[in-house]
């Protein structure tokens, strides 16, 4: 009796160690960081602010596209576009071969009329798919006319409301859908890490669109990035993935009628493009402004992780970066800077990639400072601000405006300086790291401070009184206010 027992003490102690082994190896996997990223030649001798190089109109909208095959954005392995959806605008659900991150720009309209101030929030939805996930959702469809009306629920996945300042995550192969319920044009700048590992076609973003007929948007872009169309040279009905499958295969899989194949594979009369507008708005119901993920965020603050508070169907895909209580350096007389990383937002690290929230008021400045393991996109969202960056030889690469609507790339190590012009200036950045770090190369955290005197003074051959000043003389950490001598020859 005591030998069995003993045999299944032990038998049970096998089975628990090896559960904890295969626990811990299941949660080591999953943190650690990518090995690599694929190598890329960033010889870049200088930099230009880049502005979208193509437009392509929409029944409802346009989308916009930066040259992906520009040096600068081929260093860093991201792509760049922006859509412009108009109110009852439908951005067509697609997935793509690399992780996507949107960032809402446009969220407010102003307007003075009859010395009344009305203030308009553009607003939307956000759908994205999860495979294997379970709908979640519940919304009214009504069928028929008054006499024969029917009311059904159609459940889905889970919708998020969306407005100004929110971070989209979409992670490869996630098809992601955004409807525009709000009553002004609805703007979003998407960035696609195309160096990602997850991606394994190459390093030109594909979109594969589930449904419409964005035809001349889908060819034009494969002449650009594989020097020819196949499309072109095939006879498909239509450029969404269904459109290449014969009719019969699709009626048999979907189990409906070939007429209906007909419409889902979108003849090439369809010329609406990927934005397309929705004659009556859509029958949604989603969460008020404030969505439960905002909710159960504020209600988590404060808690420790325990390894799992997300799993692949939960995880939280938005989140807004623009609220100043996230702000990681803030200073009154200068702005302030959010970070949003994988500690802060966990997608982050499936998709290897961070943001950066930047405000500054009036001659602010930001850095010197450099990124030291990840390269970064700078966005302008409004205002301006005058941009210098350096490269390893001291050789300055860039000196000139970054304005609202442009892009630039800054490689890994090269050192940055922003000060804000007369407007202001706010950006927001796309780094690709999910845990990007900066150094400082000025103020109360920079490797200055962290130098001895003597290690100064002997550097620079300086005396140590000046070596004294240089340390000390910038306080401040971050975001820096204009000193007094700057401000007084702006204002002569």
């Amino acid at each position: 009796m005591a030998y069995s027992c003993l045999l299944s003490l032990s038998i049970c102690f096998l089975v628990l160690h090896g559960c904890f082994a295969q626990i811990e190896q299941v949660t080591r996997r999953t943190r650690l960081p990518h090995q690599h990223r694929f190598q890329t030649e960033c010889r870049l001798d200088n930099l230009n602010a880049q502005e979208p190089s193509e437009r392509i109109e929409s029944e409802a909208g346009f989308t916009e596209y930066w040259d992906q095959n520009d040096d600068q954005f081929q260093c860093a392995g991201v792509a760049l576009l922006r859509h412009t959806i108009q109110r009852r605008g439908l951005l067509l659900p697609s997935y793509s071969n690399a992780p996507r991150l949107f960032y809402v720009v446009q969220g407010m309209y102003i307007c003075l009329f009859s010395r009344i101030l009305y203030i308009s929030i553009s607003k939307g939805i956000q759908g994205a798919v999860l495979p294997g996930c379970p709908n979640t959702y519940q919304s009214p469809l009504q069928f028929g006319n008054r006499r024969t009306q029917q009311r059904i629920e159609d459940s889905h996945q889970k919708l998020r409301p969306i407005r100004e300042g929110d971070i989209l995550a979409v992670p490869e192969g996630v098809a992601q859908w955004i409807y525009n319920d709000g009553e002004n044009q609805l703007v979003l700048v998407g960035f696609y890490d195309t160096l990602n590992e997850e991606n394994q076609l190459d390093q030109n973003p594909r979109d594969f669109y589930l449904a419409g007929n964005p035809q001349e948007q889908s060819e034009q872009r494969s002449q650009r990035s594989r020097g020819q169309s196949r499309r072109g040279e095939q006879d498909n009905t239509g450029n969404n993935v269904f459109g290449g499958f014969d009719r019969r295969s699709l009626v048999e899989s979907l189990n409906i009628r070939e007429d209906l194949v007909d419409k889902i594979q979108s003849q090439r009369e369809d010329q609406r493009g990927n934005i397309v507008n929705v004659q009556d708005d859509l029958q949604l119901i989603a969460p008020g402004r404030e969505d439960d993920e905002e909710r159960e965020d504020r209600q988590q603050e404060g808690r420790r992780e325990n390894g799992i508070e997300e799993t692949f169907c939960t995880q939280r895909l938005k989140y807004n970066a623009d609220d100043p209580q996230l702000a990681d350096f803030y200073n009154p007389r200068a702005g302030r800077v959010t970070t949003l990383n994988s500690y802060v937002f966990p997608i982050l690290e499936r998709l290897q990639l961070s943001v950066v929230r930047g405000f500054l008021h009036k001659n602010a400045l930001v850095g010197p400072y450099y990124n030291l393991n990840s390269n970064s996109v700078i966005y302008g969202l409004r205002g301006n601000a005058k941009v210098q960056v350096v490269d390893d030889n001291g050789d300055n690469v860039y000196d000139g405006q970054l304005r609202e609507g442009q892009a630039l790339v800054v490689p890994q190590n090269y050192v940055v300086l922003k000060r804000a012009e007369n407007e202001g200036f706010e950006w927001v950045s796309i780094k690709t790291n999910d845990n990007a770090i900066t150094n400082q190369l000025a103020g109360r955290l920079s490797v200055i401070q962290a130098l001895p005197v003597d290690v100064l003074q002997n550097a620079f051959n300086i005396d140590e009184n000046d070596a004294f000043q240089l340390k000390n003389n910038r306080n401040e950490a971050g975001v820096f206010s204009p000193s007094e001598s700057q401000s007084q020859r702006r204002r002569d």
